[in-house]
């Protein structure tokens, strides 16, 4: 009991709204770099320089988000907030992260139509350019961190056999299922040691229905989404955001599945619009507002890119909270580590599959744009120059190419 009793002291929320809502807006404003240096800017900040909270509960909490599907770095300042300020903080960390690169995306989206002429077309097709180079980089990190035995190696490119035979989410989502299988098979999933406790005051009541709203909207939207356009573009990005499993750059195959194989978006607007994601600060999921902006159905507009981004964030926060009560708990069991080994093979095998197909096969037309994409991919690789960098550069690069003729 008396343990029990501490661990709610440890729990109480100790800070305002106001001051996670400040404080994630700094964050979301100067957070470039995606979402592993996210993790560090938070660390600085929230761990180094405001003692928010302790590293061992700080690293728990980011191998539990990493864990899940949805937005890791979203899901640690939402747990952050928790933490802190308890809902409202949570609402405030979320709004103020996102919102900066949501605006401009979506400003970007609503002005993009006119980008005209040589210059405009030029730099619009190195936007599309750069995104080969940035997937490029994500796959070859992501293979060496996830894929690093012949065992999980495997997986990954048997995910990509069954995308070439099967496109789209229905074949994503068949890939991560047998990816996870294979890795329970294999059993190679080792429990994870005790760390720091995450102090977040939910109930077991509240984490239930949270896994089961879920799994309710996972399944429900589906047999709604034809009542309404609006009820479509949920459903899609929904679908998107349960699937995001090991990193941001891996929803770009499935809401090119949602988005562009179903012709809302064309492949060239999909391009552009990533390619300028990496320049803003923030989560790379706000690319979902462009989306949701440019859709050629409506709503799109300011209207579509709150229901795409909204919708797109849901379920990983859903799942988070869901499981967060449960966590110290499952976190050690070995099962769940193979499930999830095998599951982020796949995944490897999945962002591998779009590197090719929408990013190369849209971006790359001739020797010209396939040199200027290589020097992108040695500008992050090698000089480890910022990603935004990289992408002025190769706008520019696009500019040039274009007036060249």
């Amino acid at each position: 009991m008396a343990d029990q009793v501490a661990d709610s002291k440890k729990d109480t929320p100790r800070g305002s709204a106001a001051e996670v809502f400040l404080a994630f807006l700094k964050l979301g404003l100067t957070s470039f770099g995606g979402p592993i240096a996210h993790l560090g800017y938070f660390r600085e900040e929230l761990v180094v320089r405001r003692r928010w909270l302790d590293d061992h509960a700080y690293a728990d909490l980011v191998a539990l988000c990493q864990f899940l599907p949805g937005p890791a770095s979203s899901q640690v300042g939402f747990a952050l907030g928790m933490m802190r300020a308890g809902w409202p903080g949570a609402l405030s960390a979320f709004v103020a992260f996102t919102l900066p690169s949501a605006l401009i995306l979506t400003i970007f989206a609503l002005a993009a139509p006119a980008i005209g002429g040589v210059v405009g077309g030029g730099a619009l097709h190195g936007l599309k350019i750069v995104a080969v180079a940035i997937v490029a980089q994500a796959v070859w990190g992501m293979a060496k961190n996830l894929c690093p035995d012949r065992e999980r190696s495997a997986i990954a490119v048997a995910a990509v056999a069954l995308l070439a035979a099967a496109p789209g989410s229905i074949g994503m989502l068949a890939a991560i299922g047998l990816g996870a299988l294979a890795g329970l098979a294999l059993g190679r999933g080792e429990a994870k040691p005790t760390g720091g406790h995450v102090g977040v005051a939910i109930s077991r009541r509240i984490a239930v229905g949270a896994i089961v709203a879920f799994l309710v909207l996972l399944v429900g939207l589906p047999v709604l989404a034809d009542q309404s356009q609006a009820l479509a573009v949920i459903d899609r990005f929904y679908r998107a955001g349960a699937l995001v499993f090991g990193g941001g750059h891996v929803v770009l195959p499935l809401l090119d599945a949602e988005v562009v194989r179903t012709g809302w978006v064309t492949p060239d607007a999909f391009l552009a619009g990533y390619g300028a994601a990496q320049a803003v600060p923030g989560p790379l999921f706000t690319f979902a507002a462009y989306l949701g902006a440019v859709l050629g159905p409506e709503p799109n507009g300011v209207l579509g890119a709150g229901l795409a981004l909204l919708s797109l964030f849901l379920p990983g926060f859903l799942v988070l909270v869901g499981v967060l009560p449960f966590w110290d708990q499952f976190r050690v069991k070995p099962v769940a580590q193979s499930l999830m080994r095998g599951a982020n093979a796949a995944v490897v095998g999945i962002l591998g599959a779009a590197l090719y197909s929408p990013v190369f096969t849209s971006a790359i037309t001739d020797l010209r744009d396939f040199a200027l994409a290589l020097a992108g991919f040695v500008a992050l690789m090698v000089w480890k120059a910022p990603p935004w960098l990289v992408v002025a550069l190769s706008a520019a690069g696009g500019m040039g190419l274009a007036l060249l003729g």
